[in-house]
């Protein structure tokens, strides 16, 4: 049994949260004993639509273990795994193989994507119903690093989830327009010598998408977005109440192309890095609901691959344990929003989106999935983190905010400021 004493919800109010047997059993007055949340915030567990775990394939990166202690850390409860792995996610055994490691780690709840194409290869569709069929009961699937281009295809894939509710999660990256593309487009991309990465490449393929989903009745998620014209071509989307929801990541909220002068390739990333105005668009459309989660886009890479000359080094940055300062930095701190948007981004629409019933909610019967953030604490972040890989964007920021506790039903995965040992 765990009582926590005095917490805050996103609302407001001060409560003391039950919880037994993996269950939130009450709300309310409820012990004169336990632990004093005074000063803590307490929300549903975090769920990220949006990671890379690596495993099976490219465990030097990180595996479902460290991943999922890296989430953990970051107050999520659950996170969604892309389909990139070698062998490609793409069948019910490799699903169900990813979803077994979750479980043996215990630290989260990792719920498989499923590649939309055989191999990631955008030429053939998956076993689609195979894998929803699947112990693993995926319902996002996701070409994630590749775009789903043929247009016939990815018409096909969203007939294919229509049948079962399910969600085609679109990287949406024209590559006719991004060969060798390096970096955002434009006048800092000519200077620097790098080749660029139009915005165009992004928004055409989520307008064409969008239509399809009209066309279909089928369900759109558009992953990442980087640009003013992206978030303006969802915001149109869903004025014409198309089925679509969208993302952005961490550091597209916060970091931009001026980093890149540098040429560090921790800021290396797909999509990339675009202008402080596109930043701007970004946190605006995440405060007024155009965008409607963040995922961290969670892509960890060794040495190796990431400390290398800028055109050698992989696209990719760690984001799991520094989403909810930023997202506090963006909504809190700047005045604009509140907690109960940021329960919103963080936990229960991801978690609706994802169809995690078991996550996303702080109510009596629910499973005990919940955080508790401080958010007096300003935190100077390190560049290590609980992931194997360091390629922290964030490193050497202050950003706001600190998780204390993650109960992962019913028990801590974080407790004290610290991760538990399982």
């Amino acid at each position: 049994m765990i009582v926590l004493k005095n917490a805050q919800t996103s609302a407001g109010q001060r409560v003391d949260i039950k919880i037994e047997n993996g269950l939130i059993v009450e709300i309310g007055k409820v012990s004169d004993t336990g632990i004093d949340c005074t000063g803590l915030i307490v929300l549903p567990g975090f769920v990220d639509v949006h990671t890379h775990l690596r495993e099976p394939g490219f465990e030097a990166s990180e595996t479902v273990l460290t991943g999922s202690q890296s989430a953990a850390a970051g107050g999520y409860t659950a996170v969604l795994s892309m389909a990139n792995t070698s062998p490609v996610s793409d069948t019910a055994e490799l699903v169900e193989q990813v979803y077994d490691l979750g479980r043996q780690a215990g630290y989260v709840d990792v719920q498989p994507i499923g590649a939309v194409t055989k191999g990631l290869k955008g030429t053939e569709l998956s076993e689609i119903a195979k894998m929803n069929a699947s112990r693993a009961n995926v319902k996002v699937f996701s070409d994630d690093g590749a775009c789903v281009f043929d247009e016939k295809l990815m018409e096909a894939a969203l007939v294919e989830v229509k049948k079962f509710g399910g969600v085609i999660a679109q990287h949406a990256q024209d590559p006719t327009l991004t060969p060798g593309a390096q970096m955002n487009d434009g006048a800092l991309a000519t200077e620097l010598g790098l080749t660029g990465w139009p915005r165009l490449a992004e928004e055409k393929i989520i307008e064409r998408d969008a239509l399809l989903a009209k066309a279909t009745g089928s369900r759109l998620h558009v992953c990442h977005l980087t640009t003013a014209g992206a978030a303006d071509v969802v915001r149109w989307a869903k004025k014409q109440g198309i089925s679509i929801t969208a993302e952005v990541t961490p550091h597209h909220l916060l970091l931009t192309e001026d980093l890149v002068r540098s040429y560090d390739p921790v800021y290396k990333v797909n999509p990339p890095l675009r202008t402080h105005d596109d930043a701007s668009a970004l946190q605006e459309a995440l405060i007024d609901g155009t965008i409607d989660v963040v995922g961290t886009d969670h892509a960890p890479h060794s040495s190796e691959k990431k400390d290398c000359e800028w055109d050698l080094a992989a696209f990719g940055m760690v984001g799991l344990e520094n989403a909810a300062s930023v997202v506090q930095k963006v909504l809190i701190e700047s005045g604009k929003s509140n907690w109960e948007r940021f329960e919103s981004v963080l936990s229960s629409k991801p978690a609706q989106i994802a169809g995690l019933s078991e996550h996303g909610q702080l109510a009596v019967g629910a499973v005990a999935n919940l955080t508790l953030i401080d958010p007096t604490v300003e935190r100077l972040i390190a560049s290590k983190t609980h992931s194997k890989s360091s390629n922290n964007p964030f490193a050497g920021m202050k950003l706001p905010g600190e998780v204390v506790m993650t109960i992962y039903r019913g028990s801590f995965s974080v407790q004290d400021r610290k991760l538990v040992q399982k």
